[in-house]
Formats: structure tokens, C-alpha cells, sequence
């Protein structure tokens, strides 16, 4: 059995760039990568994947995905910002648009190609303004100044690894619906911890037994969630500007 989702108003090259995305976060799980759902068929209107059929959350479950997502992370990616291999079209984080251009700096990636690009729609439609928006553009400001730069390598991401793209089922946890680039691995973990994963802390545990996470990296949390909330504050109204402004003061604390 398959599902199709089909947009017959979607952007051009709008379910190829998801299907590029899949394949790419598929290739690590040979080597125990995180596992990602099958692509069956996909062209301009609609793409065609593998039925998945919805299990429970367990612990085990739990310690399995973050062992797998540690694997899959430590795969790795060409630079910043780079696509998936072999996908020259444009890309996507849900329905926006999604720059990809390599960067050296982890940093300057992201303010300029994770953060500004929402964080000026934002501005635009009224959902940020005052201290929240001036803090907002001052982080931004502090990334692009390389400040942040840890030298942790580009790692190969999901870049939406929100609990709704994360589908528990009775062979463990599948992937959907990715917004794939190379990014910093934290991105990902901050991201599940944003809008919340069952077993979160069995996720995080086995994570870092597999791939250790650099130290402080709970501390950096709010800093890799300014992209989800910049998104969230572009759509979907004040609330998320506000919580974009306070992601923003606990990262300029940081330094």
C-alpha cells in the first residue's frame, strides 16, 4: 500500500525537492542511519510514498531513533547550506522556500539563509516588533560575526525534525517530510525539543552515548531554535515573534 499527497498549486519542483531530501537522509541507514520513508513515485503535482502504519511510543523505540539520528548525523554533508547531493533545484521548509547555498560558517548560514529570510517576513506582516525584533536582528547580527563557530563539521540534517515529520510505528520511528540541507546536528535536537518528541530524554540519552555532544550544548538550545520560530513567527502570528524574541535574548546571554 502506498500514500500519494498531491498540491496541484505547489511550487515548481516543490515534491522532486522533497523526494531528493528523502533519498538523501535514506543512504546513511545501511550503516544504522535513522530510517526514512520510502519514496515509491513523485513528479510535478504529487509524490507517492510507502504507507506507514502508526504504532506506540516506547522507550526502545526511543533509544533505537536517537542512536540512529546520531548516525545518520554523523554521515555529514559538504558544507553548510549545501543541498542534498545531487538536487540542483530549490528547496522547501514546508511550504516556504528554503535557501541552500554552502557557507563555511556555520553562523553566517544560518543568520543569513535560516533566520533573516523568515525573520523579515515576520517584520513585514506585524508579528515581530520592538525589543523582540531588535533582538532578533542582533542575534543575527552576532551569527553572522562567525561568534557562534564551534568548528563542529556540517552534519547531513533532516532541517524539520518536528514531532509531527517523526511517525512512530511498530518497526520503530520512520522520517517524513524533511527540509534536508547540511547543518549543525544541534539543529535538529533543538528542534524536537521545541514542539516536543515522546521520550525526548531516552532520545537525547542515546544520542550522546553514540555521538557525544559537545559540551554546553543544552545551553545552545534556544540558539538553534530561532530558524523553527522565525518560520513559525513568518505564518503564524505574534505569539511565535514573541517567543522568537526570547530565543534570541538567551542566545546574545550566551556570549
Amino acid at each position: 500500500m502506498t500514500f500519494v499527497k498531491t498540491n496541484l498549486h505547489a511550487p515548481g519542483a516543490f515534491f522532486e525537492a522533497e523526494a531528493a531530501g528523502l533519498a538523501w537522509l535514506a543512504e546513511p541507514h545501511e550503516l544504522g542511519g535513522a530510517r526514512i520513508v520510502r519514496v515509491e513515485a513523485v513528479s510535478r503535482h504529487s509524490i507517492e510514498l510507502e504507507q506507514l502504519v502508526s504504532g506506540r511510543p516506547t522507550p526502545d523505540a526511543a533509544a533505537d531513533f536517537g542512536r540512529a539520528l546520531a548516525v545518520t548525523h554523523r554521515t555529514g554533508a559538504d558544507a553548510f547550506g549545501s543541498p542534498p547531493a545531487g538536487w540542483n533545484g530549490p528547496n522547501f521548509i514546508g511550504s516556504r522556500p528554503m535557501e541552500c547555498r554552502p557557507d563555511p560558517s556555520w553562523g553566517r548560514f544560518y543568520a543569513q539563509q535560516r533566520v533573516r529570510p523568515y525573520l523579515d517576513i515576520a517584520l513585514a506582516v506585524g508579528s515581530i516588533e520592538g525589543p523582540d525584533a531588535a533582538d532578533a536582528m542582533s542575534v543575527c547580527e552576532l551569527l553572522e560575526s562567525g561568534a557562534a563557530d564551534d568548528g563542529e563539521p556540517a552534519r547531513r540534517i533532516h532541517g524539520d525534525l518536528w514531532n509531527g515529520n517523526v511517525v512512530w510505528t511498530n518497526d520503530g520511528v520512520v522520517l517524513i517530510d524533511p527540509a534536508a540541507h547540511g547543518g549543525h546536528r544541534e539543529t535538529d535536537l533543538a528542534m524536537l525539543d521545541l514542539f516536543g518528541v515522546a521520550y525526548l530524554d531516552v532520545v537525547l540519552e542515546s544520542y550522546d552515548d553514540e555521538f557525544a555532544l559537545g559540551g554546553g550544548w543544552r545551553e545552545r538550545v534556544a540558539m538553534h531554535q530561532l530558524h523553527p520560530l522565525a518560520v513559525h513567527a513568518a505564518g503564524h502570528g505574534p505569539s511565535y515573534g514573541r517567543a522568537l524574541g526570547e530565543a534570541a535574548r538567551k542566545t546574545l546571554d550566551l556570549f
